[in-house]
């Protein structure tokens, strides 16, 4: 009876979750996740901050144009915000994938974590949902924070003067241009998968200059191509992966034309549909992702059999 007692009253223990914790692991150890998008953000405002000093002037400006020339100036700096802070995520997530084995293996902290109970390849997928989702995540909560200061600060600006701050709140609808930023990192990520995946290989292979292994070889092999065969078919692969995220998810209407006198001169900036059914049907995305899954499949493989350097 006592000891029912006892293993009632003792408190359950906690199921170990070896990926949560990888995961965790990886966000202690780098910083530069979160931050990094931070700071763009923080870049970005400050820029912003600058350029709202001829706000109303931009915006009377703005009003006298047609709909589709008067959409592209007022959204511009929401534009360009995300942009800013997408690239800066995925440079990040470039960097991280180099250092990710790499640094485990110069520190010599591979051999306590190789002590653990935690598999080669719940450690390689951990580091893999970095780029993959982390940094996407939170690369659209950066961005979208930014968003709604830009917004919030112009609507004030407008407020003090005789125009009115509602075409801001009409032109860029929250919650419909959140969700095409969302479906524009999920994207990216997708098809930045072979390239994660080719540089997490470098990262557990290279014993030094992990970015002069990651880069070469492609450069190399561009090269004979062009010197042996007269042909560019390696680097327009490469150029369309680094390149073709946005023409395989986005349709593209390019309606606008030079501005009138008065009006600011970015005007040249498209209106960007999502296409996911072009996206999804891409051969380019399959063939990335197959490629991805054989890299990742090797890095977990060489994982196994590296030493500390």
């Amino acid at each position: 009876m006592n000891n029912e007692s006892n293993a009632a009253a003792a408190p359950a223990t906690r199921e170990v979750r070896p990926m949560v914790w990888s995961v965790r692991r990886e966000l202690w150890e780098n910083r530069s996740i979160y931050l990094a998008p931070l700071f763009a953000a923080g870049i970005v405002l400050f820029g912003f901050l600058i350029s709202s000093v001829d706000l109303t002037d931009r915006m009377r400006a703005a009003m006298a144009l047609e709909p589709l020339k008067q959409h592209a100036v007022i959204t511009m700096p929401f534009s360009v915000a995300a942009v800013v802070i997408m690239l800066t995520s995925v440079v990040v997530g470039m960097f991280y994938c180099l250092d990710a084995l790499y640094g485990e293996r110069r520190d010599r902290s591979i051999l306590f974590w190789k002590s653990l109970p935690v598999s080669d390849l719940t450690t390689v997928l951990s580091k893999l949902i970095i780029p993959m989702a982390v940094l996407p995540l939170v690369a659209f909560a950066v961005i979208v924070a930014t968003q709604l200061i830009m917004l919030l600060v112009s609507s004030l600006i407008l407020m003090g003067s005789d125009l009115s701050a509602g075409m801001l709140w009409t032109q860029w609808t929250v919650f419909h241009e959140s969700m095409v930023l969302l479906y524009g990192l999920a994207t990216v990520a997708l098809w930045f998968a072979p390239v994660y995946g080719w540089l997490l290989l470098v990262s557990g292979w290279a014993q030094r200059s992990t970015l002069l292994w990651a880069v070469l070889p492609p450069l190399a092999v561009s090269a004979f191509e062009k010197l042996a065969f007269d042909t560019t078919i390696f680097w327009s692969m490469l150029k369309f992966r680094l390149t073709g995220s946005f023409s395989q998810a986005f349709v593209v209407n390019a309606g606008s034309a030079p501005a009138a006198k008065g009006a600011p001169r970015q005007m040249h900036i498209p209106e960007a549909i999502p296409d996911p059914m072009h996206f999804l049907s891409s051969p380019g995305l399959w063939l990335g992702l197959l490629a991805a899954v054989a890299l990742i499949a090797a890095v977990i493989w060489m994982r196994r059999y590296r030493d500390p350097i």
